[in-house]
């Protein structure tokens, strides 16, 4: 039988110890035991339902950023010209953003898929705001041009 010098087993003694310890105090503390894997974020340019949250997530970027001339090119590649006309009335109606629905910027935003057919695919995009506060809107896009052609409240 192997074995191993007292100072060693000592230390693996204590290393198990203080493992079983962490060990519980994560599963106490109602933590893994696992590091939590880090956040990704995927796509493919060939969905539209990727194309959605692409867009969303440079738009808000941009305006947060104050960057009007880049909002305004991500509207003219993202949306369709009928979306883009008829938000520009909206705005006019509403002296609002029409992509966010809002005249302020939200401080995170999520897109969840809701189905797809008849060559279309849909999205609700929820943007949260200051307090929590959320508010949802619901997204459109054409499957073949993959372009956005409708959002609405």
């Amino acid at each position: 039988m192997l074995q191993l010098p007292a100072k060693r087993t000592t230390s693996v003694a204590l290393t198990a110890a203080l493992g079983a310890a962490a060990l519980s105090f994560a599963l106490a503390g109602g933590t893994s035991a696992t590091a939590a894997a880090p956040p990704s974020v995927s796509g493919s340019p060939e969905g539209a339902f990727t194309r959605i949250a692409d867009f969303y997530g440079a738009y808000i970027d941009a305006v947060y950023d104050g960057d009007g001339r880049t909002a305004d090119r991500l509207r003219s590649f993202y949306l369709s010209e009928s979306l883009q006309a008829e938000l520009r009335q909206w705005e006019e109606a509403n002296h609002a953003n029409g992509v966010l629905r809002a005249q302020n910027v939200p401080l995170k935003w999520k897109v969840t898929s809701v189905d797809s057919g008849m060559g279309k695919t849909n999205a609700s995009v929820t943007l949260t705001w200051s307090g929590d506060t959320t508010t949802t809107v619901h997204v459109q896009a054409d499957l073949r041009t993959k372009k956005i052609t409708s959002i609405r409240d």
